[in-house]
Parts: C-alpha cells; structure tokens; sequence
C-alpha cells in the first residue's frame, strides 16, 4: 500500500479524490489537510463518508472516515494538492523539497512559460523554477513523461475535452489553424465557494456564457494543440487562432465541448468523409483504455462519476469544416479521475486500476 495525502480537503475535488480512493486497492489516504477544518475527523466535514467501507480483500478503509485533519501534511509518497492557483504552487514547493511526489490539481504548474502565466493568472509565478520538471498530466499525450516526474499539473477540466477532441484532427495536419470550441460546464466546476450565480434560484433554469474576454484556460489549450501539431506535418504557422467561450448549464457536473474547424482539401478539392476521419479518431486513440469515438453525438450522462470520454467526430461537407463532439465529468476525467491516472503512473501501477467504474445512468 502507498501512502497519499491529500491538501485541501474542502474542495469538491478533494472530495472527489476521497470517493474514488476509498476503492482504490493500492493507495490508502494517511494525511489530510484544510485549515478551515483542523482538528475535526473527516466524517463530522462530510457525514456521508461514515459509509466507507475497505476495499475488495482489505480489512481496513483506504479512507479512514475517522481520519483527523491537520494543517500541514504528514510525510507520504505521494500527495494531492488542491488547493486555488498561487496558494497550490506555495504548497507545491515545500512537498518537492521534502520528496513528494506531487499531482497539483490547480493551474500553477500547467503553463509552460512563467510569462504567459503572467499574463493569464494576473501575478508573478510562484514557482517558476518548477515549471521545467513539471509534466502536462494528459497520460493519453505524455504518459512516458509522467512515469517519471517528480511533479504533475493535471489539466484543466475544458481543456482535458479540447485538447483529446482536436489533437488527432492537428496532428494529422488535415485542419488549419483556425479553431472554435464551446464548452459547456456543470456548476461544480466552479468549486464549494458560494458565489451568487451559482445559487439555486439563480442557475436553475438558466445558461449562460462566461469569460468572453478569455478564459484561463484558452492559453493551456492553445500550448497543447500548438504542440499536438507540430507533431505532424502541417504545423500552425503563426500560431493556432482559437476562439473559447465557455458557458454554464444548471446541471452538477458534466462538460459537453463542440470543437469546429476548417478541413483541409486535397488536391483535388476534397475534405476526407465522417467514416474517414471517424476511422482517424479511432486508430489514434486504439489503444486509450478512457476514451471512446462513438458513432453518434454523446450526452454527457454517459459520463457521470466515471474517468471516461467520449467522441463524435463528424464532417459538415457543406462548409468543408470538422466537427467534434466531446463530453466528460468535470469532476472525474477532468479533475480527480485524471489525478489518480497520473498517480497509477507516478506509482509503477496500471493506468486504470480503481477508475474502471461506469457512469450513473440515468
């Protein structure tokens, strides 16, 4: 058994890590941190959590509901951190220095460049020295890279069904650079703090688009596809000209990404087929146990409380552009699903052990 921690355990993807964890065979959680809540067991936090139960064949919880919360995190192999963007990094830097390897599920560490952080989170990087030895933890791009690193910046929830959606359209050069993508979100991606938009009688009934301006996410897409097709033989020259608009649905979790982009011709004038670029997304994603090309457009109900993605890609032969449908939990393949991927990595262990579990459905 590996011992984790966990920093941050008030937020829903702490939460997350905790329900998905309490199965996982091979890692058991020794330390929690939440400087709101120290002192208090995680049942009096969460009550639900009393139902912990072990794992298949183990005598003991993975998750110990009694589990008392400190403020600084025990010695483990492995932590999770959880915490908001600057206050993770800070975090971030006294595990590595203690010899932790780390999963940061903030955005501190996901920019490759301190600059354009910057430019972005609107402060100085914490931490820029880190940047260099931090892994993007997209294991379906850099899974070699992640068995190895001593830190791993999970991808953000929009960007982990933009980056899967689009990367084998750019890294097989058949579209150009200019690409739309909207995403739509459940309300838990933005987190337990009570925010007014978010309240019930205030979302219910309601969608909306947000961060019209530029959402940080855009520039953690546009790094990934920029390299996605540089892989390949038409790299974006002058850059990928993307346009992001994000919106809210009053639904708890979910992320329904629709990507469009203009398909090269051939020579003789003609964009590949919906078979053909079907077949494309399926050989290039043959071997990726949590993600799936389907044949017709996914809900994102398919996908609830399990580390799956699915994708439709179709062509739109009238306007010669590519169409790609994506869905996800934001909670789970976006956010702590993703986290114990990467972690299985880090850990020598199989990729999918303790998130093969299907979605809720209905």
């Amino acid at each position: 058994m590996r011992a984790v921690s966990i920093v941050n355990i008030t937020s829903y993807t702490a939460l997350e890590l905790v329900r998905l964890l309490a199965q996982h065979p091979e890692f058991v959680v020794t330390s929690v941190t939440g400087r709101s809540v120290v002192g208090k067991r995680l049942e009096e936090i969460f009550p639900h959590l009393r139902a912990i139960l072990p794992p298949p064949g183990q005598k003991t919880p993975a998750v110990d509901p009694a589990l008392v919360v400190t403020e600084e995190p025990a010695q483990t192999e492995l932590a999770f951190v959880c915490l908001p963007h600057a206050a993770a990094a800070t975090a971030v830097v006294r595990l590595v220095e203690r010899g932790i390897k780390v999963v940061d599920l903030s955005a501190d560490f996901r920019l490759h460049e301190s600059k354009v952080y910057e430019a972005w989170y609107t402060h100085p990087h914490p931490a820029p020295a880190l940047l260099e030895s931090a892994v993007y933890g997209l294991c379906e791009r850099y899974r070699e890279q992640v068995r190895l690193a001593p830190l791993v910046a999970n991808p953000g929830c929009h960007s982990t069904a933009a980056i899967l959606a689009l990367t084998p359209a750019l890294a097989s050069g058949i579209v150009g650079p200019n690409v739309i993508v909207n995403s739509i979100t459940g309300i838990s991606g933005g987190g337990r703090t009570p925010v007014p938009a978010y309240h019930y009688p205030e979302a219910n009934e309601d969608v909306w688009a947000y961060n019209l301006e530029g959402h940080r996410h855009l520039p953690e897409i546009v790094q990934e596809l920029e390299a996605a097709a540089a892989t390949g033989d038409h790299p974006v020259e002058g850059g990928l000209r993307l346009t992001f608009v994000p919106h809210i649905a009053p639904m708890t979790r979910g992320i329904l990404s629709t990507s469009y982009a203009e398909l090269r011709a051939d020579e003789h004038g003609e964009v590949p087929t919906s078979e053909e670029m079907c077949a494309l997304y399926q050989d290039f994603y043959a071997n990726e146990p949590f993600v799936h090309v389907v044949d017709q457009a996914p809900h994102t109900k398919w996908t609830v409380g399990s580390n799956h993605c699915f994708l439709h890609p179709i062509v739109d032969r009238r306007t010669q552009r590519l169409i790609v449908v994506a869905c996800l939990d934001n909670l789970v393949k976006g956010a702590s699903g993703q986290a114990i991927q990467n972690a299985n990595l880090l850990c020598g262990f199989p990729e999918t052990l303790g998130l093969t579990g299907l979605s809720m459905v209905p």
